[in-house]
């Protein structure tokens, strides 16, 4: 008997949904009177939904029993729910950064089709769905190759050690033929970009010879800034304390974007320590702030740009590591590992500008949160640092939610 064969008998015997063999199945009784759906009550009593997927959560249905109508998760005070939404199933979430919970899964139980939607409980009309996948053997399809390209695993195991510009297009020709072949040429806002922005994270490999934690393309930041706009250094330029190699030679020799957007690299002088920065008069730092708010190893804090307003990004001369300080709080916060994956994250966001622009700015104004979501996903695969749901603040992450100021 095969493992879906097993399954499907397993949910024939069970009296409520359970997690069998890295699936969730429910049974006929979980089923009604929700979901008429033939091929969709056959999907969910037979193969069933992932336990373990990296995009969406289905755990709740077996805390639950089985589905639930929004209108149930809600209880609709004063029955404000729009007539669309109202007898929608809940049946999982869609997983955001560090695995967090987002938009709910939603399942029509008349035809199939599977929906987003944010709940405002004390607000539910304002409650509205967006589309996900025509089925759920679509929407498993999908997600099951989203992770295979995260993990580099079944049709994209071909990529494991590959690395470059050639690399992330080649992928993403690839995942985005998937999506379009299983809806008809017109996949889900989420799909799109999970086709045109994850594979991104294949530009660079571990870092062997860079001695950080990437090992960028040659010429990588030329071709997206242009060779005008990336500043290099000459060892001149570096403070005594600026003692680990590997930071010294990849400013040299790599160097950083001058004006990334979210950052402006300091080109004007040699690089400063953060004691000799605001020990000198400037216009950025007009000396009014206390030197005894400093960190205790600002003769070490080598300050490589600007942020935004009263912060810095500095590096450790000695580890390498870079840092946001920042000037209000007085304190530093992780930023990336290491100079490589600085460099990473500002042509991430480049990339995704151009991208953006690319396809009539589709990305940014048919899912903000989606896109954001999708980005920090990415950074957060190259480089965890800052990015995990412990630490107290992240400039990238913040900035990248950030759709007021209209960041991505």
């Amino acid at each position: 008997m095969s493992t879906t064969d097993t399954v499907a008998a397993d949910a024939m015997h069970a009296t409520h949904a359970t997690a069998t063999a890295g699936a969730i199945v429910l049974t006929e009784d979980d089923l009604d009177p929700f979901i008429t759906h033939a091929s969709t009550r056959r999907w969910l009593t037979g193969p069933g939904l992932p336990c373990d997927s990296g995009l969406f959560s289905f755990t709740q249905l077996c805390a639950d029993g089985g589905p639930r109508t929004v209108a149930d998760s809600t209880g609709d005070p004063g029955e404000r729910l729009s007539a669309e939404l109202r007898d929608q199933l809940v049946v999982g979430h869609l997983l955001g950064p560090a695995g967090l919970e987002t938009e709910s899964v939603l399942l029509d139980g008349a035809t199939g089709e599977v929906s987003t939607t944010y709940f405002f409980h004390d607000r539910p009309d304002l409650m509205d769905r967006r589309p996900l996948a025509p089925s759920l053997p679509t929407l498993v399809r999908f997600a099951a190759a989203t992770d295979e390209l995260a993990g580099l695993r079944g049709q994209f195991a071909a990529y494991a050690g590959r690395w470059g510009t050639e690399a992330v297009a080649r992928a993403s020709r690839q995942l985005l033929a998937v999506f379009e072949e299983g809806a008809d040429g017109a996949p889900a806002s989420l799909w799109r970009m999970a086709a045109l922005i994850r594979p991104l994270a294949l530009v660079a490999g571990p870092g062997t010879a860079s001695g950080l934690a990437l090992d960028l393309p040659v010429r990588l930041l030329d071709r997206e800034f242009g060779r005008r706009g990336v500043g290099r250094f000459e060892e001149v330029d570096f403070p005594a304390t600026l003692t680990h190699e590997p930071t010294r030679r990849f400013l040299c020799e790599t160097g950083l974007p001058e004006d990334g957007f979210l950052f402006r690299l300091d080109t004007d002088l040699p690089l400063r320590t953060l004691a000799e920065y605001y020990d000198e008069d400037s216009d950025d730092a007009p000396g009014a702030f206390r030197a005894d708010r400093l960190p205790a190893h600002a003769d070490r804090l080598i300050r490589l740009g600007r942020l935004v307003e009263g912060h810095s990004l500095v590096v450790d001369g000695a580890t390498g590591a870079v840092l946001d300080w920042s000037e209000p709080d007085s304190a530093l916060y992780p930023l990336n590992t290491d100079v490589s994956t600085l460099a990473f994250t500002l042509w991430l966001l480049h990339r995704e500008h151009a991208v953006d622009e690319e396809s009539g700015h589709a990305l940014t104004s048919e899912a903000y949160d989606q896109l954001a979501m999708t980005m920090i996903q990415v950074l957060s695969a190259v480089d965890p640092t800052g990015t995990t749901t412990d630490a107290d603040w992240h400039y990238w992450t913040e900035l990248f939610q950030d759709k007021a100021g209209g960041v991505l």
